[in-house]
């Protein structure tokens, strides 16, 4: 085991390095870039994104330095015509790109080694230290949809699979199908107009975690606050993850109660509940576990940027996604890194759940 073990680390290290190779060389034939993005500003044509930049220490607005007026003609950046070269290049300077892109690639590889990822270019602030301040949003949304998405669907899935063709089966998958057909964020548009204060009740915030002064609530009522700012963003992120696991739970305990063993059991006096959790349960739930990983990381980064947006969450999501618009590549790279990274873990714990689910499995035999 522990063999197997190091070995899914080590790999993780040239799949690292692929991603952000592969990151890295797009980012290169990309258009615009950090230097343009301050160009378009002083000339006030900026449209790649927010024209201020705020956060984390303060406000990037830049403005031209004295002598910055000169002619620029032959400058490799658009717009830069009428600007001081010596301007340009003291841009390229502080920004890293009067380096060669080997160098720049070599130079990042070793500082993400050390889980050095530097500070933000438009704002005042480490790229983990704003992570730090995004991460309890996007924690809050991952991790309570996971497990809103699992207590709810694997029960669901179960009694669908057990009462295959009745009329509960029936409505439910119904139900489930249209609640995945309908977008989350329209969805979530659809709770605010209904229950936040859109055109009928006014039931639930549309801001933030938590309330102003949270800190100062007793323990219960910053729990309930907690929850109530919660609900209907988590309502909208979960609807289309109910529909994808349960139907997964109800075709995989389907498949196994229609096999021998099943019948072998029931042949020798086993009561259906006992047939159904002693001998079905840990076969079913290995395909069950296989899609733990993704719904994770998806629910944890990637599934919560409009929901992020619509409720005003300032989260991973939205911090990712305005840094892609903003050119903040510090930003960019570091929170690829850690996601890519957080997803090759869970990937490893859930192969180590396999065999906790069925010791039949070992990965370290099969690769021997």
């Amino acid at each position: 085991m522990s063999a197997y073990i190091a070995r899914r680390i080590l790999l993780m290290i040239p799949t690292l390095l692929g991603i952000l190779f592969v990151s890295f060389v797009v980012v290169q034939f990309a258009p615009g870039g950090p230097v343009e993005r301050v160009i378009a500003q002083l000339s006030g044509a900026d449209t790649g994104g927010t024209s201020r930049i705020s956060g984390g220490g303060g406000d990037f607005s830049p403005r031209a330095p004295a002598g910055a007026s000169g002619n620029a003609v032959g400058s490799k950046y658009r717009g830069a015509q009428g600007l001081d070269p010596d301007f340009i290049k003291s841009l390229e300077k502080q920004f890293g790109f009067d380096k060669p892109a080997p160098e720049r690639f070599a130079l990042m590889v070793w500082n993400f080694s050390r889980f050095d990822f530097g500070k933000s270019y438009f704002r005042d602030v480490s790229v983990l230290q704003l992570i730090k301040e995004k991460l309890p949003v996007s924690m809050s949304l991952g991790i309570w949809m996971t497990l809103l998405t699992y207590l709810i669907s694997i029960p669901l899935g179960i009694r669908k699979a057990v009462r295959d063709g009745s009329k509960f089966d029936t409505w439910t998958s119904a139900v489930i199908i249209i609640g995945f057909a309908i977008p989350g964020f329209l969805f979530a548009i659809l709770l605010i107009i209904l229950f936040a204060g859109g055109s009928f009740l006014n039931i639930f915030p549309l801001r933030g975690l938590t309330s102003d002064g949270w800190s100062q609530f007793p323990w219960y009522w910053k729990i309930i606050d907690y929850f109530w700012h919660i609900t209907l963003p988590l309502i909208s992120m979960a609807l289309s993850a109910f529909a994808t696991m349960t139907l997964l739970t109800k075709n995989s305990f389907l498949d196994e109660i229609r096999k021998q063993y099943v019948m072998t059991a029931r042949a020798k006096g086993c009561s259906e509940r006992q047939v159904l959790y002693n001998h079905v349960f840990r076969n079913a739930m290995l395909i069950v576990i296989a899609g733990f990983p993704g719904a994770f990381i998806h629910a944890f980064f990637s599934g919560s940027l409009l929901i992020e947006t619509i409720f005003s969450l300032d989260g991973l999501g939205l911090l990712g996604f305005e840094s892609v618009l903003n050119r903040d590549y510090p930003v960019v790279f570091g929170t690829l890194f850690i996601f890519s990274l957080v997803g090759l873990v869970v990937n490893l714990i859930s192969d180590l759940a396999y065999m906790w689910v069925d010791p039949r499995i070992d990965f370290e035999t099969r690769e021997a």
